[in-house]
């Protein structure tokens, strides 16, 4: 049994000491740890220090690619290593990494495909009060979306099983938390509690809390379309209608009654709103057809990286550009 610890970096030079300094050397049921920092084209000497410090894998991209790329790359990456199970942290060491045994043991168990920690947000110090509220809300409408219960949607610390990387097809640019947690709904998927390390620094994932919610509701709202159109366009159109059909029966109670005249623009603004409906349909029927095909490429997918990763690579290091 081979666990992959994936270190995703851009500039960490000062803080990547700590994180790997505090994964554990041996795990129960775990044969072998590796450790893989995915340098994602830093300016600074991450690569160098990662590999100073004995990192088995360096992945390095000649510029900056993004947290989801560098996710998707390294996982790749170490499924071609032959791992049986992917952890993710962050390198601003917010994570306390001696938690890792006990973040894989539902899967090594065979409990969970997916274990996503719970960092028990309200509780964070440096979180504001509005922080704690969005970060609430996000993983409630998370859950909404994939039809699971996960305290803690957001949390990058996680680990994955190598069954369930296989299909997983990662599209959104900012961040694979939330897309991933969508994607792998109908997968098993536990939780366990953890407490976060004091704040190293400010992220820079983003510049402030409002650029932070406008990237996150873009991919959540992308991933429910793209994984659950019925949903999103069947309700819309639905609303649309009966909203539609409300001038449409005013303006006949008041033909009825005989005051029907002067009250056209009833029937003009029902009928723009049974066109928008019409349209919403229209649009479910054409993404239902885009998530019948992208479940086909998505097994196509999983086949091809059984057939490429099914023997594994031998590289310690790897440069990918874009």
């Amino acid at each position: 049994m081979k666990v992959f610890v994936q270190i995703p970096c851009l500039d960490e030079e000062s803080t990547l000491p700590l994180v790997l300094a505090t994964i554990p050397e041996a795990i129960p049921g775990v044969d072998v740890i590796e450790t893989l920092v995915i340098d994602d084209g830093s300016s600074d000497r991450t690569a160098a220090v990662a590999r100073k410090l004995g990192v088995t894998h360096v992945l390095s991209h000649t510029r900056p690619l993004g947290l989801a790329r560098s996710f998707r790359d390294g996982a790749d990456f170490a499924l071609a290593h032959g791992a049986d199970v992917l952890v993710n942290t962050d390198r601003d060491n917010q994570y306390p990494q001696e938690r890792i045994g006990d973040l894989v043991q539902p899967i090594l168990a065979g409990e969970a495909d997916i274990v996503v920690a719970d960092r028990q947000t309200s509780t964070i110090e440096h979180f504001s009060p509005f922080k704690r509220r969005m970060q609430a809300f996000g993983s409630t409408v998370v859950n909404k979306a994939a039809s699971i219960d996960l305290p803690d949607a957001a949390s990058g610390f996680r680990a994955y099983s190598a069954a369930s990387l296989m299909r997983l097809n990662i599209v959104t640019d900012f961040s694979y938390c939330m897309e991933t947690i969508i994607q792998a709904g109908h997968k098993s998927i536990a939780s366990i509690p953890i407490v976060t390390n004091e704040k190293t620094r400010e992220s820079r994932l983003f510049s402030s809390i409002w650029q932070h919610i406008a990237k996150s509701a873009s991919a959540i709202i992308r991933s429910f379309i793209m994984f659950k159109p019925h949903a999103f366009f069947g309700l819309l159109g639905t609303v649309l209608l009966l909203l539609g059909l409300i001038p449409f029966v005013r303006f006949l109670v008041l033909a009825a009654m005989g005051d029907g005249a002067g009250h056209v623009q009833s029937l003009i603004f029902g009928s723009a709103l049974l066109v928008g409906a019409l349209f919403s349909y229209a649009l479910l029927i054409i993404a239902d057809l885009q998530r019948t095909n992208r479940v086909l490429m998505e097994e196509t997918l999983e086949q091809v990286r059984i057939l490429r990763f099914g023997q594994g690579g031998t590289s310690h290091d790897d440069v990918r550009g874009s």
